[in-house]
C-alpha cells in the first residue's frame, strides 16, 4: 500500500540476535522447514452463502511463505535479494521468471487473450540514512509512508554500502523518560529534530561510526516481529508481503491442481510500490490489473480483519467500475465472505501507478482487512484466505 503525501498458541520468530541459529547472519537464509506447521492441510472445505465449497487455499503454505519473504529486507530500492528470493520461490513451484531492469518478477501462469496482469509488491517501507550527527547516532529520513510514531524503540538493520549490516533501534532524544522534562515528553516525534537511530555498537563520534563503513544514502530495514496467535497475525510488512504470499499460493495452486485459466494471467511481483511506480511499466498487451494489496480498517471503514475487501475508490480515483462489478459478481457467486470499502485520504495502489503511466486498461484492487497500517499491522488468516478465494475464482 502507497501513503499518498498529505491531510489459542502464540508463534513468534524473530532474527534478533543474529547468531542464534547462525554464526553470520544471511538474508537468504530460509526458516526451518517445518517451523510453521498448522493443523489445517493443504485444501479447506469453506462454508460460503451458498453453501459448502472446495478451496485450494494452503494456510501452511503461504504463512511459511510469508516468513520466507520477511526474513528478506527489502526497503524500497534495496531489490536484488528480495528478487532472488522470489525467483527462486517462483522457480520451485515450475514456472520461470522473468525480470524488469528496476528490480521486478514477473511470471507467465499460462492462459490465453486478453492478458490480465495480478500484482502484488515485494518493497517494504523503511528508512535511510540522511546524515551522520555529532555524538555517532544518525539522522534518519523515510522510505515511503514511515512516520516516528509507528516505528520508534523497534529493532532496525543498517546495511552499508560496503556490505556490512549493523543492528539498532530507532529512539527518541532524549532516549529515558525517567529524564525527560515533561514539556519534552509532549513533542510529537519528528525524524528530522528528535528521532534517530543508535547503534548496537560503541559510538560516541561521526568519525566512529564512518569507521563502521556507515554513510549518508544507506539503507535502514525495520524487524518485522511476525508473530500468529488465534489466527491473527501481527508483523510488519503484512503491506504487502502477506499478499505476495496468497499470489505465490495462488500459482500453487495452478500448477498443482493443473487448473484452466479463463484469460492469459500475468504474476508481476514489484519492488517499488511503496513510492508510486511498482507497475508504471506493464508488458505488452495487458488489458487488465488486478492489484493485492492490504484493505486498512478504521471507524469510517467496512473493511475487516477476517474478510477480503473489493476497492471501490482510493486516494486519487475510482477503480475501474465494471472491473469491479465483476470482482463483486464473483465474490457474490463464489461464495466469498467480501465487503465494499472506499480508502482515503491517503490511499494508492499499484493498479493506480499502471493508470497513471498512461496504459489504457482496466484496474481494480482486492486485499485482506487490516490494522495499524504501515505500523505493527495486524490481519486474519480468513481475510488472506478470502482474498486468494476471490482472486482464484476470478480468474477461472
Amino acid at each position: 500500500m502507497e501513503t499518498l503525501p498529505s491531510p489459542g498458541s502464540v508463534r513468534t520468530l524473530s532474527r534478533f540476535p543474529y547468531q542464534k541459529q547462525k554464526n553470520l547472519f544471511n538474508p537468504f537464509d530460509e526458516f526451518p522447514s517445518g517451523a510453521y506447521n498448522t493443523q489445517s492441510g493443504a485444501r479447506n472445505q469453506i462454508r460460503g452463502k451458498r453453501g459448502l465449497s472446495m478451496s485450494y487455499f494452503d494456510e501452511s503454505y503461504t504463512l511459511d511463505i510469508f516468513q520466507q519473504l520477511l526474513s528478506v529486507d527489502s526497503t524500497t530500492g534495496q531489490y536484488r535479494a528480495i528478487q532472488e528470493k522470489t525467483a527462486g520461490l517462483i522457480r520451485a513451484l515450475g514456472f520461470e521468471p522473468s525480470f524488469t531492469h528496476k528490480g521486478g518478477v514477473l511470471a507467465d501462469l499460462g492462459g490465453e487473450a486478453d492478458p490480465l496482469v495480478i500484482t502484488a509488491h515485494l518493497d517494504d517501507i523503511g528508512l535511510m540514512v540522511r546524515r551522520i550527527n555529532p555524538d555517532g547516532t544518525l539522522n534518519v529520513c523515510p522510505v515511503g509512508g514511515l512516520y516516528p510514531f509507528y516505528c520508534v524503540t523497534e529493532n532496525v538493520r543498517v546495511y552499508t554500502g560496503e556490505g556490512r549490516v549493523l543492528t539498532g533501534t530507532v529512539c527518541r532524544t532524549p532516549n529515558s523518560i525517567h529524564v525527560t522534562e515533561d514539556e519534552l515528553r509532549k513533542e510529537l516525534g519528528d525524524f528530522r529534530a528528535n528521532v534517530c537511530v543508535v547503534l548496537d555498537q560503541p559510538v560516541r563520534s561521526a568519525e566512529d561510526t564512518r569507521a563502521l563503513g556507515v554513510e549518508t544514502g544507506d539503507y535502514i530495514a525495520l524487524e518485522p516481529r511476525f508473530t500468529l496467535s488465534g489466527g491473527y497475525i501481527k508483523s510488519r510488512f503484512i503491506d504487502d508481503k502477506a499478499c505476495a504470499a496468497v499470489l505465490l499460493n495462488l500459482m500453487k495452486s495452478i500448477r498443482e491442481q493443473d487448473l484452466k485459466l479463463k484469460r492469459k494471467v500475468i504474476a508481476y511481483f514489484a519492488c517499488y510500490e511503496e513510492i508510486g511506480h511498482g507497475t508504471a511499466w506493464l508488458p505488452e498487451g495487458v488489458k487488465d490489473i488486478l492489484a493485492l494489496d492490504i484493505a486498512p480498517t478504521g471507524p469510517d471503514q467496512t473493511s475487516d480483519e477476517r474478510k477480503v475487501s473489493i476497492f471501490a475508490k482510493d486516494s486519487r480515483f475510482p477503480y475501474h467500475s465494471g472491473m469491479t462489478a465483476e470482482l463483486r459478481e464473483t465474490a457474490k457467486k463464489a461464495g466469498v465472505d467480501y465487503v465494499m470499502d472506499v480508502f482515503t485520504p491517503h490511499y494508492g495502489s499499484d493498479g493506480d501507478g499502471s493508470v497513471l503511466a498512461g496504459y489504457d486498461i482496466r484496474h481494480a484492487a482486492i486485499g485482506p482487512g487490516t490494522a495499524n497500517s504501515h505500523g505493527y499491522e495486524r490481519t486474519h488468516i480468513d481475510g488472506l484466505k478470502n482474498t486468494f478465494d476471490l482472486a482464484l475464482a476470478y480468474l477461472l
